[in-house]
Protein backbone atom coordinates (compact mmCIF):
# COMPACT_ATOMS: atom_id res chain seq x y z
CA UNK A 1 0.00 0.00 0.00
CA UNK A 2 1.48 3.41 -0.68
CA UNK A 3 -1.48 6.15 -0.92
CA UNK A 4 -0.73 9.88 -1.71
CA UNK A 5 -2.42 11.16 1.75
CA UNK A 6 -3.46 14.23 0.39
CA UNK A 7 -5.94 12.66 -2.02
CA UNK A 8 -6.95 10.11 0.50
CA UNK A 9 -7.16 12.50 3.04
CA UNK A 10 -10.37 11.61 5.04
CA UNK A 11 -9.97 8.28 7.43
CA UNK A 12 -12.95 6.90 8.82
CA UNK A 13 -14.03 4.24 11.20
CA UNK A 14 -15.55 2.71 14.23
CA UNK A 15 -14.66 0.84 17.27
CA UNK A 16 -16.15 -0.12 20.54
CA UNK A 17 -14.21 -0.43 23.44
CA UNK A 18 -15.48 -2.63 26.65
CA UNK A 19 -13.41 -0.62 29.43
CA UNK A 20 -10.78 1.79 29.60
CA UNK A 21 -7.27 0.54 31.44
CA UNK A 22 -6.67 1.77 34.78
CA UNK A 23 -3.14 2.39 34.76
CA UNK A 24 -2.44 3.63 31.37
CA UNK A 25 -1.15 7.00 30.46
CA UNK A 26 0.17 7.83 26.76
CA UNK A 27 2.98 9.79 28.14
CA UNK A 28 4.72 7.18 30.28
CA UNK A 29 6.98 4.75 28.85
CA UNK A 30 6.24 2.03 31.50
CA UNK A 31 2.17 2.76 30.76
CA UNK A 32 1.80 3.88 27.41
CA UNK A 33 -1.24 1.45 26.34
CA UNK A 34 -4.51 1.87 24.73
CA UNK A 35 -7.47 0.17 24.54
CA UNK A 36 -8.15 0.85 20.97
CA UNK A 37 -5.98 2.61 18.20
CA UNK A 38 -6.14 3.38 14.88
CA UNK A 39 -2.40 3.54 13.74
CA UNK A 40 -1.26 5.24 10.57
CA UNK A 41 2.25 4.75 8.72
CA UNK A 42 3.99 7.18 6.66
CA UNK A 43 6.73 7.62 4.20
CA UNK A 44 9.24 10.57 4.12
CA UNK A 45 12.73 11.67 3.51
CA UNK A 46 14.74 10.06 6.08
CA UNK A 47 17.83 12.07 5.39
CA UNK A 48 15.95 15.17 6.73
CA UNK A 49 15.96 13.39 10.13
CA UNK A 50 18.44 13.76 13.14
CA UNK A 51 21.71 12.17 12.83
CA UNK A 52 19.62 10.36 16.26
CA UNK A 53 16.90 9.33 14.48
CA UNK A 54 18.55 8.12 11.77
CA UNK A 55 20.69 6.02 13.88
CA UNK A 56 17.61 4.47 15.52
CA UNK A 57 16.09 3.69 12.24
CA UNK A 58 19.06 1.99 10.99
CA UNK A 59 19.25 -0.52 14.37
CA UNK A 60 15.55 -1.31 14.14
CA UNK A 61 16.41 -2.50 10.59
CA UNK A 62 19.21 -4.38 11.83
CA UNK A 63 17.57 -5.81 14.52
CA UNK A 64 13.97 -6.73 12.69
CA UNK A 65 14.95 -7.03 9.17
CA UNK A 66 12.11 -4.34 8.28
CA UNK A 67 12.94 -0.26 7.55
CA UNK A 68 10.77 1.49 10.28
CA UNK A 69 8.10 4.05 8.87
CA UNK A 70 9.33 7.81 8.40
CA UNK A 71 6.05 8.55 10.97
CA UNK A 72 3.72 6.97 12.68
CA UNK A 73 0.46 8.95 13.46
CA UNK A 74 -2.15 6.95 15.87
CA UNK A 75 -5.85 7.57 16.80
CA UNK A 76 -6.33 6.58 20.34
CA UNK A 77 -8.88 6.11 22.83
CA UNK A 78 -6.59 7.18 26.12
CA UNK A 79 -7.57 6.76 29.88
CA UNK A 80 -7.36 10.31 31.27
CA UNK A 81 -5.61 12.32 28.29
CA UNK A 82 -7.82 15.27 27.04
CA UNK A 83 -9.69 14.60 23.69
CA UNK A 84 -7.64 15.82 21.21
CA UNK A 85 -4.42 16.43 22.48
CA UNK A 86 -1.43 15.31 20.58
CA UNK A 87 1.33 13.05 22.60
CA UNK A 88 4.81 12.87 21.46
CA UNK A 89 5.58 8.66 22.19
CA UNK A 90 8.37 8.33 24.79
CA UNK A 91 10.51 5.92 23.23
CA UNK A 92 10.42 7.67 19.49
CA UNK A 93 9.99 10.77 18.68
CA UNK A 94 8.45 9.91 14.81
CA UNK A 95 5.73 8.23 16.50
CA UNK A 96 2.48 10.70 17.77
CA UNK A 97 -0.87 10.07 19.20
CA UNK A 98 -4.32 12.06 18.93
CA UNK A 99 -6.45 11.42 21.66
CA UNK A 100 -9.50 10.62 20.21
CA UNK A 101 -12.05 8.53 22.79
CA UNK A 102 -10.50 9.58 26.58
CA UNK A 103 -12.44 8.05 29.74
CA UNK A 104 -15.26 5.92 30.29
CA UNK A 105 -17.57 7.77 29.01
CA UNK A 106 -18.29 6.11 25.81
CA UNK A 107 -17.29 2.63 26.38
CA UNK A 108 -19.70 -0.12 25.54
CA UNK A 109 -21.27 1.66 22.61
CA UNK A 110 -20.24 1.84 19.32
CA UNK A 111 -18.12 5.03 18.23
CA UNK A 112 -18.19 6.70 14.43
CA UNK A 113 -15.28 8.86 13.88
CA UNK A 114 -14.04 10.27 10.80
CA UNK A 115 -11.02 11.97 10.44
CA UNK A 116 -8.93 14.06 7.79
CA UNK A 117 -5.30 12.50 8.37
CA UNK A 118 -3.38 15.15 5.99
CA UNK A 119 -4.81 18.22 8.66
CA UNK A 120 -3.74 15.81 11.71
CA UNK A 121 -0.47 14.72 10.69
CA UNK A 122 0.40 18.50 9.89
CA UNK A 123 -0.70 19.48 13.70
CA UNK A 124 1.50 16.63 14.89
CA UNK A 125 4.61 16.21 12.86
CA UNK A 126 4.48 20.24 11.60
CA UNK A 127 4.95 18.99 8.09
CA UNK A 128 3.04 17.50 5.35
CA UNK A 129 2.57 13.59 5.20
CA UNK A 130 4.60 11.62 2.77
CA UNK A 131 2.41 8.82 0.77
CA UNK A 132 0.77 6.51 3.50
CA UNK A 133 2.15 3.01 3.68
CA UNK A 134 -0.10 1.00 5.93
CA UNK A 135 -3.43 1.17 8.12
CA UNK A 136 -3.27 -0.66 11.28
CA UNK A 137 -5.55 -1.73 14.04
CA UNK A 138 -4.26 -1.96 17.97
CA UNK A 139 -5.25 -3.21 21.40
CA UNK A 140 -2.67 -2.92 23.26
CA UNK A 141 -1.93 -3.57 27.13
CA UNK A 142 1.70 -5.23 27.70
CA UNK A 143 3.14 -2.17 29.81
CA UNK A 144 0.24 -1.99 32.09
CA UNK A 145 0.20 -5.97 32.01
CA UNK A 146 -3.78 -5.61 31.70
CA UNK A 147 -6.63 -7.27 29.60
CA UNK A 148 -9.69 -5.84 26.94
CA UNK A 149 -11.66 -6.37 24.99
CA UNK A 150 -12.46 -4.02 22.03
CA UNK A 151 -13.90 -4.60 18.35
CA UNK A 152 -13.62 -2.44 14.86
CA UNK A 153 -15.91 -1.72 12.66
CA UNK A 154 -14.65 -0.83 8.65
CA UNK A 155 -12.22 1.54 8.31
CA UNK A 156 -11.95 3.38 5.02
CA UNK A 157 -10.16 5.98 3.49
CA UNK A 158 -11.70 8.30 1.18
CA UNK A 159 -10.24 10.45 -2.02
CA UNK A 160 -10.42 13.68 -1.38
CA UNK A 161 -13.79 15.42 -3.43
CA UNK A 162 -11.59 18.52 -3.70
CA UNK A 163 -9.47 17.14 -6.32
CA UNK A 164 -11.75 15.06 -8.16
CA UNK A 165 -15.00 17.41 -8.33
CA UNK A 166 -16.73 15.81 -11.15
CA UNK A 167 -17.29 12.01 -10.29
CA UNK A 168 -18.41 10.58 -7.35
CA UNK A 169 -16.34 10.15 -4.28
CA UNK A 170 -14.16 7.11 -4.41
CA UNK A 171 -13.78 5.05 -1.20
CA UNK A 172 -11.14 2.01 -0.37
CA UNK A 173 -11.78 -0.03 3.03
CA UNK A 174 -8.25 -0.92 4.32
CA UNK A 175 -9.65 -3.43 7.41
CA UNK A 176 -12.15 -5.49 7.85
CA UNK A 177 -13.56 -6.03 11.18
CA UNK A 178 -14.14 -8.97 13.27
CA UNK A 179 -17.73 -10.31 12.66
CA UNK A 180 -18.10 -11.69 16.43
CA UNK A 181 -18.90 -7.88 17.62
CA UNK A 182 -21.03 -6.76 20.20
CA UNK A 183 -24.29 -6.76 18.75
CA UNK A 184 -22.85 -8.22 15.54
CA UNK A 185 -22.25 -4.64 14.06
Amino acid sequence: MALEAQEWPTLSWSWWVEDVLADADLGDVDKTDSPASIVLAFDGDKSRLPARARMMFDLAKALTGEEPPYATLVYAWATSTPLESVVHNPRSDRIRKIVIESGNTHTRQWRDHRRNIVEDYRRAFGEDPGPLLGVALMTDTDNTRSAVRAWYGPVRLERSALQYPAGPRESANVAVSNSRSPANR
